[in-house]
């Protein structure tokens, strides 16, 4: 249940990174706006005291920087300076996108800071607007409103302890968000397609299922016509309604965990370290209007230490069940 919810409206992300994981591209990766959040958290002001616990991301616009007029597209990729030998210098491709999104992050007060207070909680809620305009968000750099452009004002949320006044905020805000798309979470999808290809392929896996969702599968109709001659039409297949996507929800450990500083050129060295390698599953894109629940919006960290599973979860498909 979220008692209190800071909404940053319409950020305008330039560069974000494209490349969500080895085997997806377009919108960033939910662990890049957790890990915003969490840096957010880190640097708040001493005299304000919250803890963030979750994280919604509504998209208003995204523009990716690729190459545009065919069916294969490419990234637009910097130009650096050559090597000492006058050779082009080796590159590591960098997807980006510009990005318009609003964010929505769960906060509750901690060493007893007054969230009851109305002009408290819109004091908090622009010193933060501002701080999050020096951040990085996705790899991305925020772009401040230029003058003269029209500004939207950050908000700090207490809903209401009676559920109908509760509803009503929440309808409020839905309609501040619109239009845009949320990304939740499907995992419910992909284990419904695996054991739907396992009915005529007991080899099939979920990645078989994934890939399946992941792409646009044409199929032929053959129908009798009028003249009794057989007609063949091409359709899209989907198994679903809806705005399916693949997407990575974290990282999975493939090795021991090590002990600070023994690995050689890790990152940190004051930290244990573990190779990981990304886990995925489905998303779908949906209109905040059509979410009865703020609860559906928003991600969280899930992990599952014994297993060595870091990995994030959304509840929109609890909210569904709970409907």
């Amino acid at each position: 249940m979220i008692n209190h919810l800071l909404v940053l409206p319409r950020l305008r992300i330039q560069n974000a990174n494209a490349i969500s994981s080895p085997m997806t591209w377009g919108f960033p990766a939910m662990s890049a706006f957790i890990g915003m959040m969490q840096a957010l958290e880190r640097n708040l002001p001493e005299d304000i005291k919250l803890v963030f616990n979750e994280i919604g991301v509504v998209c208003h616009r995204i523009d990716p920087q690729v190459t545009e007029g065919s069916f294969t597209r490419a990234f637009h990729l910097t130009r650096n300076p050559v090597d000492k030998t006058g050779s082009t210098a080796a590159i590591v491709e960098e997807g980006r996108a510009h990005l318009e999104v609003s964010l929505l992050i769960g906060v509750e007060a901690d060493g007893g800071d007054d969230l009851e207070s109305a002009e408290r909680r819109q004091a908090i809620a622009q010193r933060l607007y501002r701080q999050v305009q020096g951040m990085r968000i996705a790899g991305g750099s925020v772009v401040p409103p230029h003058p003269g452009e029209r500004c939207y004002r950050p908000e700090l949320i207490s809903f209401d302890a009676k559920e109908a006044e509760s509803a009503n905020q929440w309808r409020r805000l839905k309609r501040r968000l619109l239009p845009g798309f949320a990304l939740v979470l499907r995992d419910d999808r992909l284990i419904e397609h695996t054991a739907t290809l396992q009915e005529n392929d007991t080899s099939a896996t979920p990645l078989d299922a994934w890939l399946d969702l992941s792409r646009i599968n044409y199929e032929c109709r053959v129908t009798q016509g009028a003249d009794g001659k057989k007609q063949a039409s091409w359709e899209i297949r989907r198994p679903y309604p809806g705005w399916l996507v693949p997407i990575p929800v974290g990282y999975g450990g493939i090795s021991e965990l090590f002990d600070p500083g023994e690995v050689a050129n890790a990152r940190a060295t004051d930290v244990k370290f573990r190779f990981v390698e990304s886990l995925y599953s489905i998303g779908e894109w949906v209109s905040p209007h059509r979410i009865q629940d703020p609860e559906a919006l928003m991600w969280f960290v899930e992990n599952d230490l014994k297993h060595n599973i870091y990995r994030l979860s959304n509840a929109y498909t609890d909210t569904l069940i709970n409907d």
